[in-house]
């Protein structure tokens, strides 16, 4: 009796020992700590955790590299976190990869990322701690949609009544109307053809200055021959003179005008002379037409009849022959 007593005991302590083993090792599966692998700490300080717990993930460049073990708040701005990471990684970790904290999938649970540098820089070694990565949150980045959200209905709600307001305005009805499009699409023509013309009067004048200077036309002539401008001022001089020795003239033919001086002031102050003057010029018409009446009878005559016919032939001929020069 007593010996069946000692089995049953024996049999509780290895059942219990059992249920002990199994405990411990479903706990390090879950904890994903490696119960036969040799393994060492990293740290990382982080101001907001968002989530995240002991026993989640650390991954290295999206690989398993260990869990979290501790978590301690150093102070209100700064929570230090302790991660076991398997020394199969640990040969790659260098002492300035970063640490963020992120999320396993879409909806998933927290966890450290481990991201390497492309700065060489020594291996990490056990309880060095990583530079963390500051990376906004998702309730800051809700926080911030949700205020841009505002801002875009406000300035929507602006643009919807300045649309509103322009639609109503002249400068549519501006905009509208299709004949102020081919009145502008004229006028930039016209424009463009009064520049082409001022291009091209530009153009004459440089041409018309570079003949005066190079001293071409007469112009250039005036303003570049000395010669000829000393010429020019020898006639200015002389037409000087002419014009005063014009005006001596001029007063002194007044001046024998109004004193009885001289065969023109007899001429034209004495009536007997321009009586006279006005009986011979009489005389003399009177005289060609008494020469034409006898030349007329002649022409009738049969005597001279024949020399006149021959002398009016001959200028017939002439008059012909001029002609056919011509």
């Amino acid at each position: 009796m007593a010996k069946q007593g000692e089995n049953n005991i024996k049999l509780g302590v290895f059942v219990l020992t059992g249920l002990l083993v199994v405990m411990v090792a479903f706990y390090m599966i879950g904890s994903n700590t490696s119960m036969f692998g040799s393994s060492f700490k990293l740290k990382a300080r982080f101001s907001n955790l968002s989530g995240l717990m002991e026993g989640n993930n650390v991954l290295f460049s999206g690989i398993q590299a260990g869990t979290v073990k501790s978590i301690e708040i150093i102070n209100d701005t700064t929570i230090e976190v302790t991660m076991v990471i398997n020394s199969k990684v640990s040969a790659y970790i260098h002492n300035n990869a970063e640490a963020a904290i992120g999320t396993d999938g879409l909806m998933g649970n927290k966890v450290i990322n481990i991201q390497p540098e492309k700065i060489n820089s020594p291996l990490a070694k056990d309880g060095d701690l990583l530079p963390a990565q500051k990376l906004t949150s998702m309730d800051a980045m809700l926080q911030t949609l949700s205020k841009t959200n505002n801002n875009i209905a406000t300035i929507s709600e602006a643009l919807k009544t300045t649309v509103l307001r322009l639609d109503t305005s002249e400068i549519f009805k501006v905009l509208n109307d299709k004949t102020i499009g081919i009145s502008i699409r004229a006028s930039l023509k016209s424009i463009n053809n009064a520049s082409d013309n001022a291009s091209e009067m530009t153009g004459g004048f440089n041409d018309i200055v570079g003949q005066i200077k190079r001293g071409k036309g007469a112009a250039g002539v005036l303003l570049t021959d000395t010669g000829f401008a000393g010429n020019l001022k020898t006639a200015m001089v002389k037409l000087r003179s002419a014009s005063d020795n014009a005006n001596k003239m001029t007063l002194q033919l007044n001046h024998d005008l109004a004193y009885g001086k001289g065969p023109l002031h007899a001429l034209l102050r004495d009536s007997s002379i321009s009586q006279r003057l006005n009986t011979s010029m009489e005389n003399v018409q009177k005289g060609t037409d008494g020469f034409n009446q006898i030349v007329t009878a002649l022409k009738h005559n049969f005597l001279v009849r024949g020399y006149f016919k021959t002398q009016e032939k001959k200028r017939l001929k002439d008059s012909v022959n001029r002609q056919a020069v011509k």
